[in-house]
Parts: C-alpha cells; sequence; structure tokens
C-alpha cells in the first residue's frame, strides 16, 4: 500500500513544484523515495508468481525520476507530481511489453502493452496481427479482458487515418493495424492504493493483461 505521507508529500509537491522547496523538503522526499521502493517491492512480490517474464525485475527497473525532462515543454515545473510503476516483460529490450500503475490525484489507472514502438518493432506487431487476428480477437473478446478494460486503446495521434501501407484497407483487422501503440487501461479509484489489500487486488487486475503481453512478446521475438 502507499503510505498517507507519501500521498501527501506528493499534493505538497503539486502546490509547490519548484526546487527550493524540494531543497527544503529534502527529508520528506528521501522518505517518499524508500515508500515508493516499498511498494513496488511488495507490487512485485505478488505479481513475478503470475507472470515468470518478470522474475528478473528488481525495484530499479521499475522506477521513474522525479525530475521532469522540460527541454521541449512549456510547462518548465521541474518534477513530476505523479507516481509511475512499470514492469517490463523483457527489460533487456526497449519498448517490451510490461504492466504499468499510476497514482496522480484524481487520474489513478492501470495499463499494459507497448507504447509507440520504434519503426522496426511497429512493423513486426503489424505482421503479426495481420497473420494472427484470430488470436488477438480471442484475447480482447475474453469476458473478464472485456469488462476491464474494454479493447485496445484508441489514443489521439496513435492512430492511423488509413490503412498503413502495405495493407489492404479491407483486411478484418484493419482497426487494429491502424494503431501506432497498442495498451490497454483502466482507471481506479485512489483510495485503493491506501488499502492493505491494493498489492493483490492490483496484480489480479494486471494479470488480466498477460496475454495481451504474450501477443505482442510473440510478434517483436519472430524473426521473418
Amino acid at each position: 500500500m502507499l503510505t498517507k505521507e507519501a500521498i501527501a508529500f506528493l499534493n505538497d509537491l503539486t502546490a509547490n513544484n519548484n526546487t527550493e522547496w524540494m531543497h527544503a523538503n529534502k527529508k520528506r522526499y528521501e522518505q517518499y523515495k524508500k515508500d515508493y521502493h516499498n511498494l513496488i517491492a511488495s507490487v512485485l512480490t505478488e505479481i513475478k508468481p503470475l507472470d515468470s517474464n518478470l522474475e528478473p525485475l528488481e525495484i530499479k527497473n521499475c522506477t521513474f525520476r522525479i525530475n521532469r525532462d522540460i527541454r521541449f515543454s512549456k510547462d518548465k515545473s521541474p518534477y513530476k507530481t505523479n507516481l509511475g510503476i512499470w514492469m517490463t516483460t523483457n527489460k533487456n529490450r526497449k519498448n517490451s511489453p510490461g504492466y504499468y500503475i499510476h497514482f496522480e490525484k484524481g487520474k489513478c489507472f492501470v495499463a499494459g502493452g507497448v507504447w509507440c514502438p520504434e519503426a522496426e518493432e511497429l512493423k513486426k506487431i503489424r505482421r503479426e496481427i495481420a497473420f494472427f487476428h484470430d488470436d488477438l480477437e480471442k484475447i480482447v473478446s475474453e469476458q473478464t479482458f472485456k469488462k476491464e478494460f474494454g479493447t485496445l486503446d484508441i489514443e489521439e495521434g496513435n492512430v492511423l487515418k488509413s490503412a498503413p501501407k502495405g495493407y489492404d484497407a479491407n483486411h478484418p483487422a484493419i482497426e487494429f493495424l491502424k494503431l501506432k501503440s497498442f495498451t490497454v487501461s483502466h482507471s481506479i479509484d485512489e483510495k485503493w492504493f491506501t488499502e492493505k489489500d491494493f498489492e493483490k487486488k492490483v496484480a489480479q487486475k494486471l494479470i488480466l493483461i498477460k496475454p495481451l503481453n504474450d501477443f505482442l512478446n510473440r510478434a517483436l521475438e519472430t524473426e521473418e
């Protein structure tokens, strides 16, 4: 579970997102990091037995730096005011499918899959969908999966307006083939994070994404 002190730190940081405040609250930040890492460790304990691909992961593989990259952003706030946990199914491959947990006031959610794969990876995923779209349809139409996540996320800017090059516009999986990201997500109640059984509950929800991650991994590991 996430401590109330960690949540209070993020709330205060949101109201005071500047280096002066952060320096004055260094001890609180150090405690927040400990709470953050303890939460990751607890989640890994619950989910690793459910997906053996996660076994090699350590806490350091699942964390995000609190500093924002503001080089190309109009928002020059120096710090992130959310907490994220990313659990990749292959820590040695960039953009490997995985599971994600997000805490942010009013915007808590879980997600999984592959977000914005690079060109060669995207090519492999589309090829897998083109040849084995029945497998993907079966995954997203499974009753519990569909109830929790619906179907693959449709994000503005991450969907082609027409068929990708080399694919027929009438392909039965054309709506999947148009995607540039292959993720699912579901909002969760902020109160979940402070419940004693949070790690178990969130692991049970995330593991529903495993068949999709397995499909995506199969695509990325298959050579032409």
